[in-house]
Protein backbone atom coordinates (compact mmCIF):
# COMPACT_ATOMS: atom_id res chain seq x y z
CA UNK A 1 0.00 0.00 0.00
CA UNK A 2 1.24 3.53 -0.81
CA UNK A 3 -0.09 6.88 0.73
CA UNK A 4 -0.47 9.64 -1.63
CA UNK A 5 -0.40 13.36 -0.87
CA UNK A 6 -0.35 16.88 -3.13
CA UNK A 7 1.51 19.50 -2.81
CA UNK A 8 0.38 22.82 -3.96
CA UNK A 9 1.84 25.80 -2.55
CA UNK A 10 5.22 26.92 -4.38
CA UNK A 11 7.19 26.36 -0.38
CA UNK A 12 5.84 23.17 0.16
CA UNK A 13 7.28 22.15 -3.51
CA UNK A 14 10.97 23.94 -2.57
CA UNK A 15 11.21 22.80 0.47
CA UNK A 16 11.51 19.14 -1.04
CA UNK A 17 14.42 19.45 -3.07
CA UNK A 18 16.97 16.44 -0.74
CA UNK A 19 14.42 13.80 -0.71
CA UNK A 20 13.35 14.61 -4.51
CA UNK A 21 16.41 14.36 -5.85
CA UNK A 22 17.59 11.62 -3.83
CA UNK A 23 14.35 9.49 -4.96
CA UNK A 24 15.45 11.06 -8.74
CA UNK A 25 18.98 9.31 -8.13
CA UNK A 26 16.90 5.92 -7.48
CA UNK A 27 14.44 6.71 -10.64
CA UNK A 28 13.98 4.77 -13.54
CA UNK A 29 14.43 7.82 -15.75
CA UNK A 30 17.01 10.23 -14.55
CA UNK A 31 17.16 13.17 -16.69
CA UNK A 32 18.45 16.27 -15.70
CA UNK A 33 15.30 17.97 -16.44
CA UNK A 34 13.31 15.93 -13.18
CA UNK A 35 15.63 17.45 -10.84
CA UNK A 36 14.55 19.18 -8.17
CA UNK A 37 16.32 22.85 -8.74
CA UNK A 38 15.43 22.74 -12.44
CA UNK A 39 11.77 22.47 -12.37
CA UNK A 40 11.39 24.65 -9.17
CA UNK A 41 13.19 27.33 -11.21
CA UNK A 42 11.24 26.05 -14.29
CA UNK A 43 7.98 26.73 -12.14
CA UNK A 44 8.90 30.52 -10.73
CA UNK A 45 8.66 31.78 -14.47
CA UNK A 46 6.45 28.97 -15.96
CA UNK A 47 8.72 27.82 -18.35
CA UNK A 48 9.53 31.21 -19.00
CA UNK A 49 6.56 32.12 -20.25
CA UNK A 50 5.29 29.55 -22.43
CA UNK A 51 2.54 29.03 -20.06
CA UNK A 52 0.32 32.12 -18.73
CA UNK A 53 -0.94 30.56 -15.80
CA UNK A 54 -0.98 27.44 -13.92
CA UNK A 55 -1.54 25.36 -10.26
CA UNK A 56 0.82 23.31 -8.53
CA UNK A 57 -0.64 20.12 -8.00
CA UNK A 58 2.51 17.57 -7.09
CA UNK A 59 1.35 14.10 -6.62
CA UNK A 60 3.66 12.25 -4.35
CA UNK A 61 3.90 8.87 -2.53
CA UNK A 62 4.79 7.13 0.15
CA UNK A 63 5.28 3.40 1.38
CA UNK A 64 3.79 2.08 4.74
CA UNK A 65 8.04 2.69 6.52
CA UNK A 66 6.74 6.33 4.98
CA UNK A 67 9.64 6.02 2.49
CA UNK A 68 9.20 8.37 -0.64
CA UNK A 69 8.54 6.08 -3.49
CA UNK A 70 7.06 8.51 -6.08
CA UNK A 71 6.25 11.77 -7.39
CA UNK A 72 3.96 13.03 -10.22
CA UNK A 73 5.20 16.63 -11.06
CA UNK A 74 1.92 18.18 -12.44
CA UNK A 75 0.80 21.38 -12.86
CA UNK A 76 -3.08 22.52 -14.36
CA UNK A 77 -3.68 25.33 -16.63
CA UNK A 78 -5.47 25.62 -20.11
CA UNK A 79 -3.81 23.58 -23.21
CA UNK A 80 -4.60 24.59 -26.47
CA UNK A 81 -7.88 23.33 -26.68
CA UNK A 82 -8.88 25.51 -24.24
CA UNK A 83 -9.34 22.64 -21.90
CA UNK A 84 -9.16 21.81 -18.14
CA UNK A 85 -5.20 20.06 -18.45
CA UNK A 86 -2.58 18.27 -16.63
CA UNK A 87 0.43 18.79 -17.60
CA UNK A 88 4.01 17.95 -15.95
CA UNK A 89 6.20 20.72 -14.85
CA UNK A 90 8.14 21.22 -17.76
CA UNK A 91 6.54 21.36 -20.23
CA UNK A 92 6.86 21.50 -23.22
CA UNK A 93 9.07 23.86 -24.86
CA UNK A 94 12.23 24.00 -22.79
CA UNK A 95 12.47 20.61 -21.17
CA UNK A 96 13.59 17.57 -23.75
CA UNK A 97 12.96 14.57 -21.38
CA UNK A 98 9.84 14.46 -18.39
CA UNK A 99 8.51 11.73 -16.72
CA UNK A 100 7.18 10.77 -13.16
CA UNK A 101 10.47 9.66 -10.54
CA UNK A 102 9.57 6.53 -9.11
CA UNK A 103 11.71 3.58 -7.34
CA UNK A 104 11.42 0.81 -10.16
CA UNK A 105 9.34 -1.30 -8.09
CA UNK A 106 6.72 0.77 -7.56
CA UNK A 107 5.83 2.18 -10.60
CA UNK A 108 3.20 -0.24 -11.59
CA UNK A 109 1.47 0.37 -8.07
CA UNK A 110 2.31 4.40 -8.15
CA UNK A 111 0.62 4.85 -12.05
CA UNK A 112 -2.33 2.69 -10.71
CA UNK A 113 -2.88 5.03 -7.42
CA UNK A 114 -2.37 8.41 -9.19
CA UNK A 115 -4.80 7.64 -11.62
CA UNK A 116 -7.04 6.22 -9.61
CA UNK A 117 -6.80 9.51 -7.12
CA UNK A 118 -6.66 12.13 -10.20
CA UNK A 119 -10.27 10.66 -11.01
CA UNK A 120 -11.79 10.24 -7.64
CA UNK A 121 -11.13 13.44 -5.83
CA UNK A 122 -13.77 15.40 -6.10
CA UNK A 123 -11.60 18.87 -5.58
CA UNK A 124 -10.01 18.35 -8.73
CA UNK A 125 -11.30 18.94 -11.84
CA UNK A 126 -9.91 18.19 -15.67
CA UNK A 127 -10.09 16.92 -18.95
CA UNK A 128 -7.15 15.41 -20.23
CA UNK A 129 -3.83 14.60 -18.48
CA UNK A 130 -1.00 15.52 -21.06
CA UNK A 131 2.39 13.84 -20.32
CA UNK A 132 5.12 15.66 -23.04
CA UNK A 133 8.43 14.52 -23.92
CA UNK A 134 8.48 11.03 -22.28
CA UNK A 135 11.21 8.67 -23.92
CA UNK A 136 9.88 5.89 -26.16
CA UNK A 137 11.97 3.33 -23.61
CA UNK A 138 10.32 4.62 -19.96
CA UNK A 139 8.45 1.85 -18.49
CA UNK A 140 5.97 4.50 -17.21
CA UNK A 141 4.50 4.16 -20.62
CA UNK A 142 3.64 0.68 -20.52
CA UNK A 143 2.58 0.78 -16.68
CA UNK A 144 -0.45 3.99 -18.04
CA UNK A 145 -1.67 1.59 -20.10
CA UNK A 146 -2.41 -0.93 -17.86
CA UNK A 147 -3.64 0.96 -15.06
CA UNK A 148 -5.58 3.10 -17.36
CA UNK A 149 -7.52 -0.03 -18.95
CA UNK A 150 -7.80 -1.04 -15.42
CA UNK A 151 -9.51 2.24 -14.63
CA UNK A 152 -12.07 2.57 -18.10
CA UNK A 153 -9.41 5.50 -19.55
CA UNK A 154 -8.73 6.49 -23.26
CA UNK A 155 -5.18 6.94 -23.36
CA UNK A 156 -3.25 7.57 -26.30
CA UNK A 157 0.45 7.84 -27.67
CA UNK A 158 1.58 9.81 -30.04
CA UNK A 159 5.48 9.44 -31.64
CA UNK A 160 7.27 13.35 -31.48
CA UNK A 161 10.99 13.99 -32.20
CA UNK A 162 14.00 12.12 -32.82
CA UNK A 163 16.25 12.04 -30.30
CA UNK A 164 19.77 10.18 -30.85
CA UNK A 165 22.56 9.59 -28.95
CA UNK A 166 25.89 8.04 -28.53
CA UNK A 167 27.37 5.51 -26.73
CA UNK A 168 30.26 5.80 -26.21
CA UNK A 169 33.62 3.70 -26.24
CA UNK A 170 36.91 3.65 -24.15
CA UNK A 171 38.37 6.01 -26.30
CA UNK A 172 38.84 8.52 -29.19
CA UNK A 173 40.51 6.42 -32.09
CA UNK A 174 37.13 3.39 -30.81
CA UNK A 175 34.76 6.15 -31.46
CA UNK A 176 36.11 7.74 -34.65
CA UNK A 177 36.21 3.43 -36.12
CA UNK A 178 32.12 3.64 -35.38
CA UNK A 179 32.07 6.42 -37.92
CA UNK A 180 32.18 5.65 -41.99
CA UNK A 181 35.13 6.97 -43.55
CA UNK A 182 33.75 9.93 -44.74
CA UNK A 183 32.43 11.28 -41.67
CA UNK A 184 35.67 10.23 -39.70
CA UNK A 185 37.81 11.97 -42.60
CA UNK A 186 35.97 15.18 -42.08
CA UNK A 187 35.98 15.23 -38.10
CA UNK A 188 40.03 14.57 -38.19
CA UNK A 189 40.39 17.78 -41.49
CA UNK A 190 38.26 20.21 -39.66
CA UNK A 191 40.28 19.61 -36.38
CA UNK A 192 43.59 19.83 -38.06
CA UNK A 193 42.55 22.49 -40.15
CA UNK A 194 41.94 24.79 -37.08
CA UNK A 195 45.05 23.52 -35.23
CA UNK A 196 47.41 23.67 -37.73
CA UNK A 197 46.09 27.25 -38.85
CA UNK A 198 48.57 28.77 -36.65
CA UNK A 199 46.40 31.51 -35.59
CA UNK A 200 45.35 31.08 -31.35
CA UNK A 201 42.86 29.65 -30.58
CA UNK A 202 41.40 27.53 -27.35
CA UNK A 203 38.58 25.74 -25.70
CA UNK A 204 37.22 25.64 -22.25
CA UNK A 205 34.85 24.79 -20.03
CA UNK A 206 33.85 27.63 -17.35
CA UNK A 207 34.26 26.56 -13.97
CA UNK A 208 35.14 30.23 -11.91
CA UNK A 209 31.31 31.46 -10.74
CA UNK A 210 32.16 35.26 -10.65
CA UNK A 211 32.31 34.54 -14.44
CA UNK A 212 29.18 32.74 -14.71
CA UNK A 213 26.90 35.83 -15.79
CA UNK A 214 29.57 37.44 -18.61
CA UNK A 215 29.63 33.99 -19.70
CA UNK A 216 25.98 33.07 -19.98
CA UNK A 217 25.42 36.83 -21.84
CA UNK A 218 28.44 35.42 -24.46
CA UNK A 219 25.84 32.21 -24.93
CA UNK A 220 23.38 34.61 -25.94
CA UNK A 221 25.13 36.75 -27.93
CA UNK A 222 26.37 33.42 -29.61
CA UNK A 223 22.69 32.08 -30.02
CA UNK A 224 21.44 34.99 -31.38
CA UNK A 225 23.39 35.18 -34.83
CA UNK A 226 20.51 32.29 -35.07
CA UNK A 227 17.19 33.98 -35.90
CA UNK A 228 15.07 31.59 -34.71
CA UNK A 229 17.31 31.15 -31.39
CA UNK A 230 17.49 35.27 -31.41
CA UNK A 231 13.54 35.47 -31.62
CA UNK A 232 13.55 32.70 -28.65
CA UNK A 233 15.52 34.32 -26.29
CA UNK A 234 12.59 36.67 -24.87
CA UNK A 235 13.65 38.56 -21.59
CA UNK A 236 11.46 35.98 -19.99
CA UNK A 237 13.32 33.35 -21.56
CA UNK A 238 16.86 34.82 -21.04
CA UNK A 239 15.41 34.61 -17.07
CA UNK A 240 14.72 31.33 -17.15
CA UNK A 241 17.91 30.17 -18.98
CA UNK A 242 19.91 32.00 -16.63
CA UNK A 243 18.15 30.67 -13.56
CA UNK A 244 18.65 27.19 -15.02
CA UNK A 245 22.30 27.47 -15.77
CA UNK A 246 22.91 28.97 -12.15
CA UNK A 247 21.19 26.32 -10.15
CA UNK A 248 22.80 23.54 -12.60
CA UNK A 249 26.33 25.30 -11.66
CA UNK A 250 25.67 25.36 -8.17
CA UNK A 251 24.25 21.65 -8.12
CA UNK A 252 27.80 20.40 -10.21
CA UNK A 253 25.77 19.44 -12.99
CA UNK A 254 26.64 22.15 -15.61
CA UNK A 255 29.18 21.95 -18.63
CA UNK A 256 29.29 25.22 -20.38
CA UNK A 257 31.89 25.24 -22.82
CA UNK A 258 33.27 27.81 -25.75
CA UNK A 259 35.65 27.63 -28.30
CA UNK A 260 37.82 31.44 -28.54
CA UNK A 261 39.46 31.61 -31.67
CA UNK A 262 41.87 34.81 -32.02
CA UNK A 263 40.50 36.17 -28.67
CA UNK A 264 36.84 36.04 -29.60
CA UNK A 265 34.20 33.62 -29.19
CA UNK A 266 33.91 31.42 -31.63
CA UNK A 267 31.26 28.81 -30.69
CA UNK A 268 29.31 27.81 -27.32
CA UNK A 269 27.82 24.32 -25.99
CA UNK A 270 25.38 24.88 -23.32
CA UNK A 271 25.66 21.26 -21.78
CA UNK A 272 24.28 19.27 -18.91
CA UNK A 273 26.73 17.15 -17.16
CA UNK A 274 24.61 14.18 -15.09
CA UNK A 275 23.99 10.69 -14.80
CA UNK A 276 27.45 9.88 -15.82
CA UNK A 277 26.01 11.24 -19.36
CA UNK A 278 26.46 14.51 -21.06
CA UNK A 279 23.22 15.95 -22.29
CA UNK A 280 23.66 18.59 -25.43
CA UNK A 281 21.01 21.42 -24.74
CA UNK A 282 21.51 24.56 -26.68
CA UNK A 283 24.20 26.03 -28.84
CA UNK A 284 25.70 29.19 -30.57
CA UNK A 285 28.19 29.77 -33.28
CA UNK A 286 29.42 33.19 -34.60
CA UNK A 287 29.68 33.22 -38.58
CA UNK A 288 32.37 35.12 -38.46
CA UNK A 289 34.55 32.20 -38.21
CA UNK A 290 32.63 29.70 -40.14
CA UNK A 291 35.82 29.17 -42.34
CA UNK A 292 37.31 26.90 -39.27
CA UNK A 293 34.01 24.81 -38.35
CA UNK A 294 33.89 26.17 -34.68
CA UNK A 295 30.75 24.23 -34.02
CA UNK A 296 32.20 20.94 -35.03
CA UNK A 297 35.43 21.58 -33.56
CA UNK A 298 34.43 22.17 -30.18
CA UNK A 299 31.72 19.80 -30.14
CA UNK A 300 34.44 16.80 -31.00
CA UNK A 301 36.51 18.15 -28.44
CA UNK A 302 33.43 17.74 -25.90
CA UNK A 303 32.86 14.33 -27.24
CA UNK A 304 36.70 13.65 -26.41
CA UNK A 305 36.35 15.24 -23.17
CA UNK A 306 32.99 12.76 -22.63
CA UNK A 307 35.44 9.69 -23.47
CA UNK A 308 38.39 10.69 -21.67
CA UNK A 309 36.38 11.60 -18.38
CA UNK A 310 34.52 7.88 -18.59
CA UNK A 311 30.63 9.47 -19.40
CA UNK A 312 29.05 6.51 -21.17
CA UNK A 313 26.59 8.95 -23.61
CA UNK A 314 26.62 11.52 -25.67
CA UNK A 315 23.14 12.80 -25.78
CA UNK A 316 22.19 14.85 -28.75
CA UNK A 317 18.86 14.75 -26.97
CA UNK A 318 15.49 16.13 -29.06
CA UNK A 319 15.97 17.59 -32.61
CA UNK A 320 16.69 15.50 -35.80
CA UNK A 321 19.48 17.95 -37.18
CA UNK A 322 22.14 16.11 -40.10
CA UNK A 323 25.21 16.76 -37.84
CA UNK A 324 24.02 14.64 -35.05
CA UNK A 325 24.08 11.52 -37.29
CA UNK A 326 26.82 12.40 -38.63
CA UNK A 327 28.61 12.19 -35.07
CA UNK A 328 27.29 8.71 -34.95
CA UNK A 329 23.75 9.29 -33.57
CA UNK A 330 21.22 6.49 -32.84
CA UNK A 331 17.80 7.20 -33.31
CA UNK A 332 15.18 7.08 -30.73
CA UNK A 333 11.69 9.43 -30.14
CA UNK A 334 9.96 10.91 -27.42
CA UNK A 335 6.48 10.49 -27.10
CA UNK A 336 3.14 12.33 -25.87
CA UNK A 337 0.82 10.51 -23.45
CA UNK A 338 -2.84 11.66 -23.32
CA UNK A 339 -5.42 10.19 -21.06
CA UNK A 340 -8.62 11.37 -21.63
CA UNK A 341 -11.11 12.01 -18.36
CA UNK A 342 -15.18 11.84 -19.64
CA UNK A 343 -16.17 11.99 -16.09
CA UNK A 344 -16.38 15.71 -15.55
CA UNK A 345 -16.49 17.08 -12.23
Amino acid sequence: MVNLSVIQSTSEFENLSTEWNNLLLKSASHVPFLRHEYLYNWWKTLGGGEWQNGELYIVQAHNEQKQLIGIAPLFLTQNKLNERALKLLGSIEISDFLDFITLPEYLDEFCQDLLHHLTSEPSLTWQSLELDNILDSSPTIQALEVSASKLGLTIHQEQLQHSPYIPLPEDWETYLGTLDKKQRHEIRRKIRRLEESGISYRWYIVEDEKNLPDEVESLFDLMAFEPQKNAFLTPDMRKQMFLTIQAAFNHHWLQLAFLEIEDKKAAAYLNFDCGNRIWVYNSGINPEFNPYSPGWVLLSYLIQWAIDHHRQTFDFMRGNEDYKYRFGGIDRFIKRITISHSLLK
